[in-house]
């Protein structure tokens, strides 16, 4: 590996909960660079590259801080042997490309070998595997790179059936049937994990309705035979599954008080602003599926990369997304909590079993 030198670190302190925290400045593209390393109790902490233009640049670190902490909870609720982390490139543009994005990549994979293996960077919103391969210029410490560099490629379709898998759970618990057939689902944001979510659940027999800010996705809705709704009336439409899968915080408290849904189950991370909303949804008899267990299956696709998995045993962990999520919801009907409060004990039991006491 090149012994290229760097800038110097903005800041390495670690905030409370969290082994370490990185944010320093690109050599090559000046733009601010965070990875936060919430746990590597059960493994290193393995989290995607984020690159997004955010309002400031604190935005971005605690958008790094936040993801990161779902990941560690996402890891061992999934029973994988890794610990959780994130990484934010802070883009100057929405959609850098050419010399910028390169060295902006070039420069995180810097950051991603200066941690020595306690992260493993992968692709996230405004990354996939091309960018892993530049990334893995500068560092070994990446997975998700493209097939024909002996990669996993793009963990979309994999994220895809595990929330599935996740939906048919809910089904079963709200409505006593798994099938999706003839239920309204409202997908919110058609990009890779959502374009695909919507894709099964045309061929499932679902009545979809598909929303995105970038328009030309209604290309998609048009050839599943989706119908198409606006991204500012999407969140609050009128349908059985509500999936949210593009960015997280879409659920505030006023938004949460106006669902006119009956199951909500997403491929975003940390859908919820705020985790105080759970219970606003039971109270409201909403099926929430947490979604650090539900969009699990990316994660699974780059762990099994790391661990040299074979396609069954992907499967078998996808597939057992669905099985997770109805014994949460079960629990949470028998203890009179909430789904999150569940997945979040279970996640910990995890954890605090890999810790010594």
């Amino acid at each position: 590996m090149s012994t290229h030198v760097i800038h110097p670190e903005v800041s390495r302190v670690a905030p409370a909960g969290f082994e370490e925290m990185l944010v320093r400045r690109g050599e090559r593209s000046g733009v601010t660079i965070a990875i936060a390393v919430h746990s590597t109790a059960l493994g290193p902490a393995l989290g995607g590259a984020r690159l997004w233009h955010y309002a400031t640049t604190e935005e971005g670190i605690a958008d790094a801080q936040g993801l990161a902490r779902a990941m560690t909870y996402k890891a061992a609720a999934a029973g994988l042997l890794l610990g959780g982390g994130k990484g934010v490139i802070c883009a100057p543009t929405t959609h850098p490309e050419g010399g910028l994005r390169r060295a902006m990549l070039l420069d995180f994979g810097d950051a991603v070998e200066s941690l020595g293996g306690r992260y493993v960077t992968a692709e996230d919103v405004g990354t996939g595997a091309a960018d892993m391969a530049v990334i893995a210029e500068r560092t070994a410490h990446v997975v998700g790179l493209p097939d024909e560099r002996g990669g996993s490629g793009d963990p979309s379709p994999v994220t895809a059936r595990g929330v599935l898998a996740a939906l048919r759970a809910c089904l079963e618990h709200r409505f006593g049937s798994p099938s999706p057939a003839g239920v309204r689902v409202c997908v919110v944001g058609a990009g890779h994990v959502g374009g695909r979510l919507a894709a099964l659940l045309a061929e499932a027999g679902a009545e979809v309705t598909i929303s995105d800010l970038d328009p030309s996705r209604r290309v998609l809705a048009d050839r599943l035979g989706a119908a198409w709704i606006d991204p500012a009336e999407a969140i609050l439409a009128d349908c059985d599954v509500l999936a949210p899968c593009a960015l997280g915080g879409v659920l505030d408290a006023p938004t949460v008080a106006r669902l006119r849904c009956r199951i909500v189950c997403d491929a975003a991370n940390n859908v919820l602003a705020d985790d105080r909303l759970a219970p606003v949804l039971a109270r409201r008899e909403i099926v929430y599926a947490p979604d650090f267990i539900a969009n699990a299956g990316g994660l699974i696709n780059v762990y099994a990369e790391l661990h040299q998995l074979d396609h069954q045993a992907v499967t078998d962990l996808v597939d057992g997304i669905g099985s997770t999520i109805g014994l949460i919801l079960e629990a949470a009907d028998r203890h009179g909590t909430t789904p999150l409060a569940e997945a979040q004990a279970l996640a910990q039991r995890r954890l605090g079993a890999a810790v010594p006491t």
